[in-house]
């Protein structure tokens, strides 16, 4: 515990220096969204949140005024209260993409706000998710220059690849479009305790699926959260990572008493980020079931609360940190870590910062399991 908790200590006094840039390191301008699009949730692959746009600056924005304003397609669904609108919408090619509460997904003229179309997966049909509610954050853009495709994985378990010229379901992806979330998970699961709301990350030719799985005490049972990868041309469920693991697995050992037959969450619940260039794909994990009570799962409970980084084509774990040990706070990882390059002692370092709700922000090379700060060890 004494070798953690210095290990903790030094890794966050080099984060805090090599964000602030004081002494070791500097970030650099990142990359972000291009050309006036905003083709992924956050901005870019990286997470990034960031263009380069400045015709809204500090010395106009007071003069902003509405030009529009689009009602959620969700009121008309008869039967239905309209679901939480969380979504971040995407613009590509001049079309706004956002998905509702009810995980319908609109095209919007961004000029004018008129409703170019409309793809109702009809989700809301196979029940309401337990604790999450109707709500949904948003879908995904891909294309390898012919074929152009909006992702979604709905509150209603479905992964659903929509073609943006037909507006329709692409017929060669899954089931006549559509992937059965609630299948291939390797245990039988209420579906009702099991939804996904986060927009979905592709790598290379690899859509890569967390969830949303409800955050209960009264139960020491839940769906598990295991990560997911399909392909993205057939529907293929092409890996599956088990964040429990499971027997003769690594770090199976660090659930005693067999609590990983039967313990579910520790489920990747926000955003993924990802690297093309390594292939990578990066999941902020967070706490297993029980949420605040351990007592049905003594032990670590590795990969809970964890950043892992997996091989996106296999779905192999290449490293990860576990943040917290035996989680009992309820301190999930809350968002897609940040992928940026900076400079340390001269040395150009591709790294990945994860924001987390102890008030720290971890800092690797994100090639690898090592900070990007020896020097500032202590």
């Amino acid at each position: 515990m004494r070798r953690a908790a210095v290990g903790t200590r030094s890794l966050m006094l080099g984060t805090v220096l090599a964000l602030l840039g004081i002494g070791i390191a500097h970030a650099q301008t990142p990359t972000g969204a291009t050309d006036g699009q905003w083709p992924h949730y956050a901005g870019d692959k990286g997470s990034t949140k960031y263009a380069a746009l400045d015709q809204i600056n500090p010395s106009n924005v007071t003069n902003l005024e509405e030009a529009w304003r689009w009602a959620s397609v969700d009121t008309s669904v008869d039967g239905h209260k309209a679901g939480h609108f969380k979504a971040t919408p995407l613009l590509v090619d001049g079309v706004m993409y956002v998905s509702t509460g009810l995980s319908q997904i609109a095209a919007i003229n961004p000029g004018t706000g008129e409703t170019l179309w409309v793809y109702d997966p009809k989700s809301y049909e196979r029940g309401r998710p337990a604790n999450s509610g109707f709500q949904h954050r948003g879908v995904d853009y891909w294309t390898d220059g012919e074929k152009k495709r909006i992702l979604i994985a709905t509150g209603g378990r479905q992964l659903i690849s929509i073609d943006t010229e037909t507006h329709k379901p692409d017929p060669d992806f899954g089931e006549n479009g559509v992937v059965d979330l609630a299948q291939g998970l390797g245990r039988s699961v209420d579906p009702r305790s099991l939804g996904y709301n986060a927009a979905t990350s592709v790598c290379r030719e690899t859509i890569v699926v967390g969830s949303i799985v409800s955050d209960t005490m009264n139960s020491k049972t839940k769906p598990p959260g295991h990560i997911r990868g399909f392909d993205v041309h057939t529907g293929k469920q092409k890996w599956i990572f088990h964040t429990i693991p499971q027997e003769g697995e690594f770090g199976n050992e660090t659930w005693l008493n067999d609590s990983w037959k039967y313990t579910g969450s520790t489920n990747v619940w926000a955003a993924l980020s990802v690297d093309e260039d390594l292939g990578y794909v990066y999941c902020p994990t967070s706490t297993p079931t029980g949420d605040w009570y351990g007592e049905f799962r003594h032990g670590d409970n590795l990969f809970a609360e964890t950043l892992l980084c997996l091989d996106a084509e296999t779905g192999e774990r290449v490293w990860h940190f576990q943040a917290i040990h035996h989680g009992l706070w309820d301190y999930d990882f809350p968002a897609a870590p940040n992928l940026v390059d900076i400079v340390v002692d001269g040395k150009p370092i591709k790294a990945v910062a994860q924001v987390s709700k102890q008030g720290f922000v971890y800092v690797f090379d994100r090639g690898h399991a090592t900070p990007p700060h020896e020097a500032a060890r202590v």
